[in-house]
């Protein structure tokens, strides 16, 4: 029987069990939450006259968790409307329902009794064939399933996942002995097609792999910085981005996890091995008494970093008392940010003789160590231990390829030297004239293993957009975006602007790739691979033009901006855009006019522009006022007021949607649009939605008139915005921007019901965006937008 998985359960309602309740509702899995009864009143509920029968009662804990995801940041939920795929029970009243559900997964108290007791009940009540799976981050898997029944035993393991499961990438597979290969095989599959996940395969080791290298090399840099003499400023301005780690570097990573539950989880190691090993393990003093003052973090308002009004001061770990933060500056630091590429950047690093070289090498180092020490034991191959770091801690290279980046060779001398110990391993590797963990054969990457090296496999589902380049080719390309062929007669067009910001040269480039693909291929993508799918139009460019009074060029390029826009909507091809990240500004104006979205579950799309003083300009205003005409029910009357009202409170409040689910709730996706929950596999499902179209007979879609609210319309919207400013929430430059924007809106001066020509309304957008542009105010937002990075109020 095909394995499928319809129904879910999650036993135990705490942040992790209705984070990861929230995370299959996401993906549209109905999901029923259990956890125990209370066996006491609040004083509160005995005054309502409840009694511990009452099913609000038995509920309460699901009840309450449920609610909070509602409020949680970052939100658990793509959609609120989600929400009600999860049903809240009780492991009393409720439990017999597991039966009906193909998953249940376990995320109780980190203590093998209970949990045991837990999985007896559930084997009594499951259905043959079900997953069971546990969420244990220390405690063996194997232990947990003695005594269970052979079915059981077939469907057990462990599935770790990374808190926020939203939005943390890795979920950790911990098959046992007895574990079915096809159960392993299909949640592999099942987390990485569906839920969106790198599936790492770990064994049945403490904290499995990236908990136990990542709290490894945490303990190290807090070790390091005692020894040193660093500061927690100091370490944090070094640890962070400068190595291709987060910004939240090390000290600030501790405060967002909680102090406790990273005691907790090195505790967890140190109680199961011995030697040098467990003595990195030890919680340093000063750490405990931070947590007996209560002093865990985020969570309770102050930890290694207290905010103070608008200054952020840091812990000092010899007084406990709060100083100013440091930040290191040396000349190891400047020349790395100098240098070129990941691995010159890092070489400028740890092989500098400066405090900051010193600290880089003296944390890095052990970590490349124990990570290679304990290849075999925590996983069977680096490649399990590079992507666990780099899905579950955030870092942008693996230790592997961290190694490989600073020079195997050279480094291992430098370990020598300095005392670290070096895995037989890897120096039986050097002497066999291998000299990296990774090397490039073609379009394929191979990877070091016991001797030889290994084709890398890589699920057909992803698509490397630099490997398709080295190896295919690309059609054409400027400064600003490339046309690459992406196989199976589908085209792609890559923007490669910095920040892909939209100027003259992308502009051109869409158009070239329309014409080409309407000779030659079967549709065209528009995705790409950067940080963000496209942040908007380069508002530098129109600034420096508007300051020089270079209006003209202004308005040629938004023309051809809006004319590129148009060109993509009754292209003869099928264009689907590929939005992931900030998708903002003209970003979300590429996508609206395209046939189809295959949009990343993380895209946060709106159009911002009055953020910086101005209005869409390229043809957004239009796309989205038709947007929601079109998801009005066809041959019912309704009312075309609410409608206009709707967008111009969306585009003046410059909303963004948090989710590609609240995109759709927001009318930038229609129903006919996807979503996909691995950012991995965007390209590849993009291309697939051209084959689609292409192959259902795609023809462009028929030009029509557009009904619009006209000047009885246009007085409705600006009432509203009146009201706004003279209640204080908007300024008198915003209500201007507010004017121009209803008028667009509305369709300028005529009768309400009018239909117009869709290009009518696209110069009535120029005409407004250019009088914004020449602004003093206008320029002075955009100026500061591009100086401080965010809105100015003026």
């Amino acid at each position: 029987m095909k394995q499928s998985i319809k129904k879910a359960a999650v036993i135990g309602s705490g942040v992790m069990g209705s984070g990861i309740a929230a995370h299959l509702a996401n993906v549209g899995i109905p999901t029923i939450l259990l956890d125990i009864v209370p066996n006491k009143l609040t004083s509160e509920e005995e005054q309502k006259g409840l009694t511990l029968s009452d099913k609000v009662i038995r509920n309460k804990f699901t009840n309450t968790s449920v609610q909070k995801l509602l409020k949680q940041k970052p939100a658990p939920l793509t959609s609120k409307s989600n929400l009600a795929l999860i049903e809240a029970g009780n492991l009393e009243d409720d439990i017999a329902k597991i039966a009906d559900c193909d998953w249940v997964i376990e995320v109780i108290v980190e203590n093998l009794e209970i949990k045991k007791q837990l999985f007896e009940k559930v084997d009594t009540h499951r259905k043959p064939g079900s997953i069971i799976s546990s969420n244990t981050s220390g405690i063996s898997i194997e232990a947990m399933a003695e005594g269970r029944s052979e079915d059981f035993k077939k469907n057990f393991l462990g599935t770790h996942f990374f808190n926020p499961p939203r939005y943390l990438k890795l979920l950790e597979v911990i098959p046992t002995k007895d574990t079915s290969p096809e159960v392993v095989s299909f949640i592999k599959t099942f987390g990485e097609d569906v839920l969106g996940k790198g599936i790492v395969l770990a064994k049945d080791t403490p904290n499995f792999i990236a908990n136990r290298i990542g709290t490894y090399g945490l303990l190290v840099t807090v070790n390091e910085m005692l020894e040193g003499g660093y500061s927690v400023g100091e370490v944090d301005s070094v640890t962070g981005p400068a190595i291709g780690r987060p910004k939240s570097a090390t000290f600030r990573t501790l405060d967002v996890v909680g102090l406790d539950t990273f005691i907790h989880v090195a505790n967890n190691v140190y109680e199961k091995v011995e030697g040098k090993e467990q003595e990195v393990f030890r919680i340093p003093d000063f750490m405990n008494k931070m947590k007996e003052k209560g002093w865990l973090g985020s969570k309770s308002g102050q930890g290694f970093f207290l905010k103070q009004g608008k200054e952020i001061l840091e812990l000092n770990p010899e007084t406990l008392e709060y100083d100013a933060r440091k930040k290191l500056k040396t000349p190891a630091l400047e020349m790395s940010k100098q240098a070129k590429g990941y691995s010159n950047k890092m070489k400028a690093l740890v092989y500098a003789d400066d405090r900051a070289g010193n600290l880089i090498w003296s944390i890095l180092a052990p970590v490349l160590s124990y990570s290679a020490e304990l290849l075999g034991e925590i996983a069977d191959d680096i490649v399990a231990i590079d992507q666990a770091m780099k899905w579950g801690f955030g870092w942008d290279h693996g230790p592997f390829e961290t190694w490989d980046a600073i020079g195997l060779e050279q480094s291992v001398l430098k370990m020598k030297e300095d005392g670290i110990s070096v895995p037989k391993w890897v120096d039986e590797m050097l002497a066999n004239g291998h000299r990296s963990f990774y090397k490039k054969d073609g379009g394929t990457t191979l990877f070091y293993e016991n001797g030889t090296y290994k084709a890398l496999e890589v699920n057909p589902k992803v698509v490397h957009l630099k490997t398709l380049k080295e190896t295919k080719g690309v059609i054409k390309k400027n400064s600003g975006a490339s046309l690459i062929d992406l196989g199976d007669d589908v085209a792609l067009l890559e923007f490669q602007s910095p920040n892909n910001a939209i100027g003259l040269d992308i502009i051109q480039m869409v158009n070239y790739a329309l014409e080409e693909v309407d000779k030659n291929y079967k549709g065209l993508v528009i995705g790409n691979q950067g940080k963000n799918f496209c942040v908007g139009a380069n508002l530098a460019m129109i600034l420096m033009e508007a300051q020089d009074d270079n209006y003209f060029e202004i308005e040629m390029v938004v023309k051809h901006f809006q004319q590129a826009m148009m060109n993509i909507k009754y292209s003869s091809k099928p264009v689907v855009a590929a939005p992931f990240g900030m998708t903002l500004g003209g970003g979300t104006e590429i996508c609206l006019p395209t046939s189809q979205l295959q949009a990343s579950s993380e895209s946060y799309m709106g159009l911002v522009e009055v953020g910086v003083g101005l209005i869409p300009g390229g043809g957004g205003n239009k796309e989205l006022y038709m947007k929601h005409l079109n998801s009005m029910p066809q041959g019912l009357e309704f009312d075309l007021q609410k409608v206009a009202n709707k967008v111009f409170e969306q585009i003046a409040t410059a909303k963004v949607s948090t989710s590609a689910a609240e995109a759709r709730d927001l009318h930038l996706l229609n129903n006919k649009d996807q979503i996909s929950f691995n950012g991995d596999h965007l390209i590849h499902d993009a291309k697939q939605a051209v084959t689609s179209l292409y192959d259902a007979g795609y023809t462009a879609p028929v030009r029509r008139k557009v009904p619009v609210v006209g000047e009885t319309g246009y007085a409705t919207l600006m009432l509203g915005a009146h009201n706004m400013q003279y209640s204080g929430f908007i300024s008198e430059h915003d209500l201007k921007i507010a004017k121009k924007l209803a008028y667009v809106i509305a369709g300028g001066n005529v009768p309400l019901g009018t239909e117009v020509d869709e290009q009518y309304l696209l110069d009535l957008e120029r005409e407004a965006f250019l009088s914004l542009v020449g602004e003093a105010k206008s320029q002075q937002r955009m100026q500061h937008m591009l100086v401080k990075g965010k809105p100015l109020r003026n």
